[in-house]
């Protein structure tokens, strides 16, 4: 037991975490694009409606997100940790590497937009996982089922100018996060080979930018509906 403990309480171990959790949490953003996209069907709302009830009220999905949660925080304390370790270690030839042309810019400032991205999260926890649970949502009938309208909650906020504004800065620091992240995700867990980090690095680049791009769109749109 003790070198489990051992082993992520170094720094391999926390970068393990980070690579594991955040694969994970490229996938968590691919089905979240896909049940968001639902916001652009000319359905009134319905389909969006429908999703969402279904993400809500599924056991099998409701415990998945409660994972979900866990290996988010679980990221974002890990990324505190190594990023504390990481300044109380850099000497002057560490500064010299980092400082490097030869690291991209995401790369050496993966703290800046992971901090970007957590007060985007607060905030959008807060607009909408915050009002579903708690706030006063109206109520839509399809078929024999009643649900939360929660598409004019999306519709209501993204008329806010604001907030559009602070999704899509949001949505440029994830995908900056993605573009370092993702294929560092798998050198770290030695998945990485000369053979396959072109593709590795195509698959990367073109999530990066295709998935937050899209996400920027919706609030895009809806605004200018």
């Amino acid at each position: 037991m003790k070198w489990f403990i051992d082993l992520f309480s170094s720094t391999l171990g926390r970068k393990v975490v980070m690579a594991f959790s955040g694969l994970f949490i490229i996938l968590f953003l691919a089905v979240h694009l896909a049940g968001n996209l639902q916001l652009l069907k000319d359905d009134g709302g319905e389909a969006f409606n429908v999703y969402a009830y279904f993400m809500t009220h599924n056991p099998l999905i409701k415990t998945i997100s409660y994972v979900n949660y866990a290996i988010f925080l679980a990221h974002i304390a890990w990324a505190v940790a190594l990023t504390i370790y990481n300044r109380q270690a850099r000497g002057a030839e560490r500064y010299a590497v980092t400082s490097s042309k030869s690291s991209i810019w995401s790369s050496r400032n993966m703290g800046i937009l992971g901090t970007v991205i957590l007060v985007f999260l607060i905030i959008h926890m807060r607009q909408f996982w915050g009002e579903m649970h708690f706030g006063s949502v109206p109520m839509k009938t399809y078929g024999d089922h009643e649900v939360k309208d929660l598409y004019t909650v999306c519709s209501l906020a993204f008329q806010n100018p604001l907030y559009v504004g602070l999704y899509c800065v949001s949505m440029l620091a994830i995908a900056f996060h993605l573009w370092h992240g993702f294929s560092s995700a798998f050198q770290t867990l030695g998945l990485n080979h000369m053979k396959y980090n072109p593709v590795i690095n195509f698959v990367g680049r073109t999530f990066s930018i295709v998935v937050p791009a899209l996400f920027a769109l919706i609030p895009i749109m809806m605004f200018l509906a």
